[in-house]
């Protein structure tokens, strides 16, 4: 069984965002680049499975939409544990062309599992994953918070309203995966570092495919009023703040 991890750059959470080219595009410089987080418990939930012989995973792809300044992130994927990477070398402009993108890796590699992470850290798109399920015409299951594989066969746990439902799905198919899929992310080890300068990352041209997407301003959230303090022993303006100022009884 071979299993491809879709994976996304995306600039660190603590990271101070700066727009740049009239607040059209983000300023890169100084950002430290990342596995996005969904798709980094992606990786770690598909090597725990390749860790058990009775799994029958075979191998372990992460794939990713970006240029040669992405590959850092993706040797972290590879010293994490991944087998090996493919790299479309393209920017990643939207969600359409990114899926468009990886479906076409996925028809030359034939894959049985493909993992997406359920949105991105920096544009929560949350779209890649249902795309490149039209694209190649198969089957694909959201919000998944576990997989596992049972006589040969994936078995994934859905959380619903109330409870959570056990689906099973044949291959090829893709796992929309959220919190839950791992525990914690895995840490590369030392011996895992030095490997990963070793395996290869295959870079794709990209195929035609437009962007349907189109960024007119980027903006930044306003900024939060100071907190306010009011005295326990008296009630009377923490109910006047709320009515007439928060507005909210």
């Amino acid at each position: 069984m071979k299993i491809l991890v879709c994976i996304s750059n995306v600039p660190d959470t603590t990271t101070k965002i700066r727009f740049a080219e009239g607040n059209k595009t983000i300023d890169t410089t100084g950002i430290q680049w990342v596995i996005n987080p969904w798709d980094e418990l992606s990786l770690t939930r598909t090597l725990e499975l390749k860790d058990d012989p009775s799994g029958g995973v075979k191998s372990v792809t992460v794939a990713h939409v970006g240029t040669a300044d992405s590959e850092p992130t993706i040797r972290k994927a590879l010293a994490i544990g991944a087998d090996d990477a493919v790299r479309v070398n393209a920017d990643s402009s939207d969600a359409f062309f990114v899926a468009a993108q990886l479906a076409e890796v996925i028809r030359k590699e034939q894959y049985d599992i493909i993992m997406c992470g359920i949105e991105s850290s920096d544009f929560n798109g949350s779209l890649v994953g249902g795309m490149i399920s039209e694209f190649l015409g198969i089957p694909s299951l959201s919000a998944v918070s576990a997989l596992n594989i049972e006589n040969g066969q994936p078995v994934m746990v859905r959380e619903i309203d109330g409870g959570k439902e056990v689906v099973t799905i044949p291959v090829p198919f893709v796992a929309i995966v959220q919190k839950g899929i791992a525990k914690e992310p895995r840490i590369a080890s030392m011996r895992g570092i030095m490997m990963a300068r070793t395996k290869p990352i295959r870079v794709f041209d990209p195929v035609a495919a437009e962007s349907l997407t189109e960024i007119k301003i980027l903006e930044k959230p306003a900024t939060r009023a100071a907190c306010k303090f009011v005295d326990a022993e008296n009630p009377a303006q923490l109910i006047d703040l709320l009515q007439n100022e928060a507005k909210i009884i």
